[in-house]
């Protein structure tokens, strides 16, 4: 992207060339300030010439542009007229149509350089690449190489003075003809090479020119000094000239895209915080006022059976283990499912020596299979499923169960926050979980739309989880998937934020990199096997035109667009006009750090973690951009993901302050 726009704003803005030249420190050559307009430079030294008497040489500089050089061509064949027209060669790449219109017409070319920028201001790669471009658009164009040159930002041969004149040498060297033109006390009658533009005025003055009495001739500055205006191009020469205009032309598009793909991003991005802030501070009213429109008929006691799916779990399962027994919930019934391990993930379990903890052993098949071989294992109408590197707080499960005192619901989230934060990696993670994750489920419970139930914390009716069948496996989002079945079952699912438990998050880039590929993955499979919710009546339909449409629009669609903000931040500061285009973007995060800050402060965390959002932004956002990016292209290519687990260190409790709770267990 950026690359594309990097050659579009060269060619329009031009970033090391003058716009202006310099006064001149030294004057022109005595032949060429007191010789004709034509100037050539060869072993012969300096040679001049003009056009000869009631001969006029029209020439136009700049162009081809698309209003005023069709009027003119439309013009010069009204009078049977000839010209030498200068072009810009940005302009006749972009349109060469118009270049191919010129040359047909009988009408001569000549470059006026690529940009129009003054060449005894460029630097000596900005010269080449002014002349060399152009003639590769010509060639491209037209199949020539054109021989006349006229400098940008000079009239009559004495303006070819100081750094001018040394360009212009430079120039000659390389076989170019510099044309200049005569000046305005020169009547068309002693003959004349006229410098007009390609405007309304160039346009006027030319229809008067045309019909003056005095001329007996227009033509090209070539016919009228009989030289020769062009050298034949190779094929190799003709297909870099045409890689330049298809080049040239999808840079155009490309930068007229991205400039509403800009606009469509940057509201996609203030409606989601507008939206995630406005739902969240509905989500704390809601809690004030005791959810009334899901009351709480009792206290839920009954007895829960916890389903902890492990596989080479060693590092943390008895960490999560003794979390859970360290529960305040008088009746649990613990059971970890040995995935197939290959290392101690089961005799540590099973060394904890409490009745309430069953190991059960399968052979290794994966999540869904293990949660599914645990749920026949359970004793309890009620479930927890919780993942093998998670920590509970002793009133977790308690909080977690109690919206299932409402008969309509199915499930429950609970409130996963960052265990390990020590690296800078894993506090970009916590400012997500806050910001992103915890806003979305707020606001998706307002909104009666929850997308996903996390794997590390979430209650569930056997009966519900029954009736769709168990955990599928069809998707690498089992948790995302599940949570979209209930709902199309008819059941609701909430969110409880008191519900709290502590995680481990990847600690290097390669871990991050698959875990969020293979949940952005999985949630994009999500999507499409569930997408028939959009149209269904009830609970699902509001699910699926809420919740999908959401995920599509903010988590599929925005960080496939949300690079063009910070591409063309640069871009504006670049080209552009830096204040304003830096205003935007920090004022863009501004807005962020407020949204984030409200966040924190709903989960009880320190505000003072937001001096790590604007590194975060940087980076870490452009890593989650890629892996979406990933993940489409992956969907779309039809590609397999195997499921891939992130290697743990045990570290989820880091952030528990004071004695960890579960150190010293009773056995009952």
């Amino acid at each position: 992207m950026f690359a594309a726009l990097l050659f579009e704003g060269w060619t329009n803005h031009e970033v090391d060339a003058a716009t202006t030249k310099s006064a001149c420190t030294s004057p022109a050559p005595d032949a060429v300030a007191a010789g004709g307009p034509v100037v050539g430079i060869n072993g012969n030294g300096i040679q001049t010439g003009s056009m000869p008497a009631r001969t006029v040489a029209l020439t136009f500089d700049g162009g081809p542009d698309p209003v005023w050089t069709p009027r003119l061509l439309d013009l010069l064949r009204q009078h049977r007229a000839r010209a030498t027209f200068f072009l810009f060669g940005s302009q006749a790449a972009r349109h060469p149509d118009l270049v191919r219109r010129i040359r047909a017409e009988g009408h001569e070319i000549g470059s006026n350089t690529y940009t129009g920028g003054a060449l005894g201001e460029a630097s000596s790669v900005r010269f080449a690449a002014e002349l060399d471009l152009t003639q590769a658009a010509l060639a491209g164009t037209t199949g020539i190489r054109t021989n006349l040159l006229r400098m940008p930002r000079t009239t009559s041969p004495d303006t070819l003075c100081g750094r001018e004149w040394t360009a212009a040498r430079r120039a000659a060297a390389q076989g170019y003809v510099l044309v200049a033109a005569d000046k305005g006390s020169r009547k068309p009658a002693q003959g004349l090479v006229r410098q007009l533009s390609q405007t309304a005025t160039a346009y006027r003055e030319t229809e008067k020119l045309l019909k003056n009495p005095g001329v007996d001739r227009f033509t090209t500055v070539s016919a009228g000094l009989r030289l020769t205006p062009y050298e034949p191009v190779s094929a190799v020469e003709r297909w870099r000239g045409t890689a330049l205009v298809w080049a040239t032309t999808l840079g155009r598009a490309f930068s007229n895209a991205m400039t509403w793909i800009l606009g469509i991003a940057g509201a996609l991005g203030v409606l989601r915080l507008v939206l995630l802030v406005v739902f969240a501070r509905a989500h704390v009213r809601r809690l004030e006022r005791s959810r009334p429109g899901a009351p709480w008929l009792r206290e839920v006691t009954e007895p829960v059976s916890v389903l902890v799916p492990a596989y080479n779990e060693e590092a943390g399962i008895e960490s999560t283990v003794r979390s859970l027994l360290a529960s305040d919930y008088p009746q649990l019934q613990i059971i970890v499912i040995d995935d197939g391990s290959t290392d101690r993930t089961a005799e540590l379990a099973e060394g904890i020596e409490d009745p309430r903890v069953l190991v059960v052993r399968k052979p290794n098949g994966g999540k869904a299979e293990a949660l599914n071989t645990g749920l026949a294992h359970a004793s309890h109408d009620i479930l927890v499923m919780v993942d093998a590197d998670t920590v509970f707080e002793p009133d977790a499960i308690h909080h977690l169960v109690q919206p299932l005192a409402h008969p309509a619901v199915g499930a429950v989230s609970g409130n996963t926050k960052v265990g390990n934060r020590r690296g800078l990696l894993a506090k970009w993670q916590h400012l997500e979980y806050c910001f992103g994750f915890n806003l979305d489920r707020r606001m998706f419970e307002v909104l009666e739309c929850m997308t996903t139930v996390p794997g590390a914390i979430g209650a569930f009716r056997r009966d519900a989880l029954i009736g769709v069948g168990g955990v599928s496996d069809d998707t690498l989002a089992e948790d995302t998937d599940l949570t979209m079945a209930l709902w199309r079952a008819g059941w609701r699912v909430l969110y409880e934020e008191s519900a709290v438990a502590w995680t481990e998050v990847p600690t290097s880039l390669r871990q991050l990199w698959r875990q969020r590929y293979r949940w952005c993955f999985g949630t994009i499979q999500s999507m499409w096997k569930h997408r028939g919710a959009v149209l269904e009546m009830g609970v699902a339909g509001r699910f699926g035109r809420r919740g999908l449409t959401y995920l599509a629009l903010f988590q599929v669609a925005l960080p496939l667009l949300a690079p063009v903000i910070d591409v063309f931040a640069l871009y504006g500061v670049l080209f552009l006009d830096p204040l304003t285009s830096a205003g935007v973007w920090f004022g863009f995060m501004g807005v962020q750090l407020v949204c984030a800050g409200y966040a924190l402060k709903l989960d009880g965390e320190r505000v003072r973690t937001l001096w790590w959002m604007p590194f975060q932004l940087v980076v870490y956002r452009q890593l989650m951009y890629l892996v979406v990016i990933q993940s489409v292209v992956a969907v779309l290519l039809g590609s397999r993901l195997k499921w891939q687990r992130m290697k743990r260190s045990g570290t989820a409790a880091e952030q528990i302050e004071g004695p960890t709770p579960y150190k010293s267990v009773p056995t009952r």
